[in-house]
């Protein structure tokens, strides 16, 4: 069973934590006293209904106000996948937490309410997810129990999202999605609200959507984040190193190479705990073996001789900033972290921000 990361996106009151809420409930990822507690908050609060964003609004001045400010890491499976979400605020001052919940994201589920339409912070948070390599939009006219369920309401957001999508570079995957969040209109069922709709519901859509060919599987890197040496009378010789296989793959035999010192040697074994693979490729987290007693450290990496990283002293990068005291300035310097490693850095240019 794989899993698939995914960050929920939009404006403030859009419905994002109603439909993760929504989600849990309706795929029944909800414990019994759970569902008390939010049920007896919501008879508190004065709530018509069950408010089901009180399952993702943890901190107290979240719940006071009806909004979200941190994000929320939640966790859910279903029979045909494992889920990772990372709920995010909407408002504009705390873009910066949208930012951290949307990097480690294989897709962006937007929310727009169907009443207002595509606004500025949609189209904010959906080049965001386009900045931060995001391949894959499912975007979700929520509230459509607001506006009749009428399907030119949808049809208008599809346009207007389609023609700002359109310009963004790393989006290949954007699919629409007519719901009520609130009712549970093409969540997790097909709604019989909408039949003029002719598309999957949400759920199944989550389920089936294929991201692995989103990774490179072409440039083999292994940052090595731990050298390790049991110094048991088992392993009393075991030399291994542990890392996350941040991009291609590596196999035993294989030739690679130790950057930065260059030193050359094959990879003898790969494991995950007491299980050896045949194979370890991205997100892999695994220890490999080498077959030579070559010099390897924390923060070294691992590549393949016919495929080395290109090394340099200027780069040119994509930074989030996210300090409110301080700007990031040319002349500036910096402290640059690689994988484990750090180096001081000089900022020479800003050629443009957003």
């Amino acid at each position: 069973m794989d899993l698939l990361r995914f960050t929920t996106a939009g404006s403030v009151d859009d419905g994002k934590s109603t439909l993760i809420g929504r989600l849990f409930y309706d795929t029944k990822a909800i414990f019994e006293d759970q569902l008390e507690a939010i049920e007896r908050t919501s008879r508190q609060r004065g709530d018509e209904n069950v408010n089901l964003a009180l399952l993702t609004d943890g901190l107290r001045a979240e719940r006071e106000q009806g909004i979200t400010i941190d994000v929320a890491y939640r966790y859910f499976a279903t029979p045909k996948r494992k889920f990772i979400i990372a709920d995010t605020p909407g408002h504009v001052q705390y873009t910066r937490n949208m930012v951290t919940g949307a990097s480690t994201a294989n897709l962006a589920l937007i929310l727009v309410d169907a009443r207002k339409g595509v606004i500025e912070q949609t189209c904010r948070h959906a080049f965001i997810a386009d900045l931060l390599g995001i391949k894959h939009i499912a975007l979700c006219v929520n509230k459509m129990d607001l506006v009749g369920y009428e399907q030119a309401a949808f049809d208008k957001v599809r346009r207007e999202f389609g023609d700002f999508a359109s310009r963004l570079e790393n989006i290949t995957d954007l699919t629409f999605f007519p719901i009520s969040a609130l009712k549970g209109d093409n969540i997790v069922e097909k709604s019989e609200s909408m039949p003029w709709y002719e598309g999957p519901p949400l759920l199944y859509y989550l389920e089936m959507v294929y991201v692995g060919s989103d990774a490179n599987h072409v440039d083999a890197r292994f940052p090595v984040q731990w050298v390790v040496r049991p110094h048991s009378d088992e392993h009393h010789d075991y030399r291994g190193y542990a890392g996350r296989v941040a991009s291609g793959a590596f196999k035993p035999g294989d030739e690679v190479i130790v950057l930065p010192s260059g030193f050359g040697s094959r990879v003898k074994s790969i494991h995950v705990g007491d299980e050896e693979l045949a194979e370890a490729y991205y997100p892999l987290s695994v220890a490999i073996t080498l077959e030579d007693d070559v010099d390897v450290s924390r923060g070294d990496m691992i590549v393949k001789p016919n495929n080395r990283p290109k090394i340099d002293q200027e780069l040119d990068a994509m930074i989030c900033w996210f300090s409110e005291s301080k700007t990031l300035r040319a002349g500036g310097k910096y402290i640059l972290r690689h994988t484990t490693k750090e180096a001081q850095a000089i900022v020479t240019d800003v050629r443009y921000k957003v």
